[in-house]
């Protein structure tokens, strides 16, 4: 069975809920630790208040049980703690004027997806589409990417992410393994391990807030231990760095992906780009460079995957671009929600784990069963056929 993954909720709304199907039985899942990747996606230097009030845990409430999945569809409930503040904003149920009223949103910001959802779904109240479009959904994300990567980790594979460029703020490259990238970067308040960039990204993210702005950036997410021959060739749609690409590009806000060196390579020489195939006997064959992000014709060959995506800034701004008042058609300035100036460390966690979800996902077309021990025969043997090959 493939994996796959529903959420819902809203950002103000009462909780975020997913639901995983096609866990296999049997996988052990550590609990702090999945709340821990939740935790990870709300530090970062830039972030707003809503920061301070949500405490993001999930409780799992289906498909789990004395801490190994059953093989049933894990359901994952992620609280708010904001809904307090929003409950009659938010009911469910009818409300006559009054504070549904007061909380109308009809003067559509730029760069969100209000005025478009308004128009799609022929709503009056944009508050309808900016809940649901809201980055906060991407707690729910996590929550199921944070499953995914136990799976990978069972099988020794690890994923790690990091910050590269803030605004004009760029990172100098490193070659630090998984394990040494995610200690570090833990320790940086915009997720870089060198401190004079991490200084330089924070005094320019304070400048951006105090000029009532906001500021984008590029982040990286590096997954190690991935067996040769996840994805395919044979059709378009099961390419995984086409499938990692746009999983990449649903994240709220990122405008673009790349692999390996990615668009650099537009304007080298092929000679520059091509990693050469080499054959150790006790390693098999690997490539003496990396810069192909760990793919060729789609698929995963044996070295670390190398993934970046570009968050454009943040749209809501608190000096707010020119906007159109849905009711009377008359220019204003855009509505005003809730922001941070800069969320680019935040969506560092976030793109680690939509990217841990596609190899999981992958890594389960290829090697998939029912149990974590089906599983594990199936990868062995693979493995085994590979070193023979």
């Amino acid at each position: 069975m493939s994996l796959r993954y529903l959420t819902a909720g809203e950002t103000h709304g009462p909780q975020l809920t997913a639901i995983i199907e096609g866990l296999p039985s049997n996988l052990q899942l550590d609990f702090e630790e999945l709340n821990f990747q939740l935790q990870r996606r709300q530090k970062g230097h830039g972030r707003g208040r809503r920061m301070q009030i949500e405490k993001d845990t999930a409780k799992i409430v289906g498909g789990v049980r004395h801490g190994r999945t059953t093989g049933a569809p894990v359901a994952i409930v992620v609280e708010n703690n904001d809904w307090k503040h929003w409950t009659s904003v938010m009911n469910i149920e009818p409300i006559e004027g009054g504070e549904e009223a007061k909380r109308r949103v009809h003067r559509p910001r730029p760069g969100h997806a209000d005025l478009n959802g308004g128009l799609k779904y022929n709503l009056k109240d944009l508050r309808n589409v900016l809940e649901r479009s809201s980055a906060r959904e991407t707690a729910a994300r996590v929550a199921v990417g944070a499953v995914a990567r136990q799976l990978l980790a069972a099988f020794g594979i690890k994923v790690a992410g990091q910050v590269i460029r803030i605004g004009s703020v760029v990172a100098p490259p490193n070659n630090l393994s998984a394990d040494e990238l995610a200690r570090l970067t833990e320790e940086s308040p915009v997720r870089v391990v060198d401190k004079e960039t991490e200084r330089q990204m924070m005094e320019l993210i304070d400048q951006t807030k105090a000029d009532g702005d906001s500021i984008g950036g590029v982040v990286e997410c590096i997954v190690e231990g991935v067996p040769v021959g996840l994805g395919s060739h044979v059709q378009w749609d099961r390419k995984l760095d086409g499938r990692i690409a746009q999983a990449v590009v649903s994240i709220n806000a990122f405008k673009g992906c790349e692999i390996g060196i990615g668009f650099e390579a537009g304007a080298l020489r092929g000679s520059q780009v091509h990693d050469e195939i080499m054959y150790d006997q006790g390693r098999g064959f690997y490539r003496a460079t990396n810069r192909l992000g760990g793919f060729e014709g789609g698929m995963t060959n044996g070295m670390p995957i190398v993934v970046r995506g570009v968050m454009k800034p943040i749209p809501t701004l608190y000096k707010p671009l020119r906007s159109v008042d849905i009711d009377t058609k008359e220019p204003f300035t855009a509505q005003v929600e809730r922001s941070d100036a800069c969320a680019v460390p935040a969506a560092s966690v976030v793109m680690e784990h939509v990217v841990a979800w596609e190899v999981a996902k992958a890594f389960m077309e290829k090697f998939g069963g029912d149990s974590m021990e089906e599983i594990r025969a199936n990868y062995d043997n693979y493995l085994a056929q590979v070193e023979r090959y």
